[in-house]
């Protein structure tokens, strides 16, 4: 029996409601030294806004049940969307750092909300093909996270002052979405025993750690790597804006066809390589004195964060018990304090050591990533696909 991979109309509406928030998320973190330029910030103060974006993915994680629960996946999708687009406005029209911190919670709010349920519609839609599905519909949404860098550094390198400007390219996006999408009423019904809840598994806590430092390494790339790069390239800031879009190229690539490579693969042995790829383009990228070698080594690394996230998440789901939504909302919780600590931590010892010492923490996080995949394993299951049907 054969199985294959129907990109229907509800794979694509998740795929670019992702798409959407990823304009944000790529824009956003490579922009940091434009930011902190345009408003006098120390690294550690600059650093407050991802901190902000990662607390919100705590609260977030925390309410997703609920509201999961109360309006069902795909409302409450919409839901974060709308709560995105309100954020994301308020963050372009900020017009200093007291303004600018809160408007990037709300706005992580809302990309977290939308992100969670991404997620668990996938899982849920596609079961046992989820892996597969769920690698791909990343891979499309990372077309956003490229978008986003290279709409906002082309507009900062022409046009300085209003290179925020380019963010708000993610609300006709939001707009046409929504009015394209299936208009037929969703059938949810609350669960009578309310939100999933419970009590977890060791299995589980360990891995959600382990979620935690991939996940930390992944942003203390896409936030600091362009500072890095204007440390050791003496390149200009909307320059290095620009050579960061490499980092989501190569997560689209990783994304795209990382499972079909790797098909064979169980779902551990595939993590494990992607956290192997990711430390070669670190390696490249922190010994790199030139704006080239630079591109490249950052390219590897978004290769290797690419399915980072899928993967993980997929074995949390796993020693959730049946409990995809709980699962997905500690995930949530997990990203905010990685998202919250790692960027601002690196900006805290930046400002004490300078951007490169500050950046060997990365390596400590892989190693910890590597080390509970190994003394953890997961058994998702997973069907192999035929060349020919992916």
């Amino acid at each position: 029996m054969t199985h294959t991979i129907k990109r229907d109309r509800y794979f694509w509406t998740v795929a670019f409601q992702t798409v959407c928030v990823n304009i944000f998320l790529g824009s956003f973190g490579p922009t940091q030294p434009l930011l902190r330029a345009d408003q006098g910030t120390s690294l550690t103060i600059a650093g407050l806004h991802g901190t902000s974006i990662g607390l919100a993915s705590v609260f977030a994680g925390l309410a997703n049940p609920h509201i999961a629960h109360r309006f069902g996946r795909t409302k409450t999708a919409w839901i974060g969307l709308l709560i995105f687009s309100i954020g994301i406005i308020a963050f372009v029209a900020s017009p200093s750092v007291l303004f600018s911190i809160p408007t990037a919670f709300v706005t992580g709010f809302g990309v977290s909300i939308t992100i969670n349920n991404a997620l668990t519609a996938i899982t849920s839609h596609y079961k046992e093909l989820s892996p597969m599905a769920l690698t791909q519909a990343n891979a499309i949404a990372s077309c956003g996270y490229v978008g986003g860098t290279l709409i906002v550094g082309t507009i900062a390198n022409n046009y300085r002052d209003y290179w925020r400007l380019g963010m708000l390219i993610a609300i006709p996006a939001v707009l046409i979405l929504y009015l394209a999408r299936d208009k037929s009423p969703e059938v949810h019904v609350p669960d009578e025993s309310g939100p999933q809840t419970g009590k977890l598994s060791r299995e589980f806590w360990w891995s959600w750690l382990g979620f935690v430092a991939c996940i930390a390494s992944e942003f203390a790339i896409s936030f600091w790597a362009a500072a890095l790069i204007i440390d050791r390239t003496n390149a200009s800031p909307a320059i290095s804006t620009l050579t960061v879009a490499a980092f989501g190229t190569g997560m689209a690539l990783g994304r795209w066809y990382g499972g079909r490579v790797l098909k064979h693969f169980a779902l551990d042995t595939q993590l494990i390589i992607f956290i192997a790829v990711q430390a070669i383009g670190f390696a490249i990228l922190w010994f790199s004195h030139d704006l080239q070698i630079s591109f490249l080594g950052v390219l590897i690394a978004g290769l290797g964060v690419s399915n980072q996230f899928a993967l993980a998440s997929l074995r949390m789901i796993d020693f959730s018990e049946g409990r995809p939504d709980l699962a997905v909302g500690r995930s949530s919780s997990a990203a905010g304090l990685a998202i919250a600590g790692s960027p601002f931590l690196l900006g805290v010892l930046g400002d004490q050591f300078g951007i490169s010492r500050a950046y060997l923490m990365v390596p400590v996080l892989l190693f910890i990533s590597y080390i509970i995949v190994q003394l953890v394993p997961s058994h998702v299951p997973q069907k192999v696909l035929e060349d020919n049907e992916l």
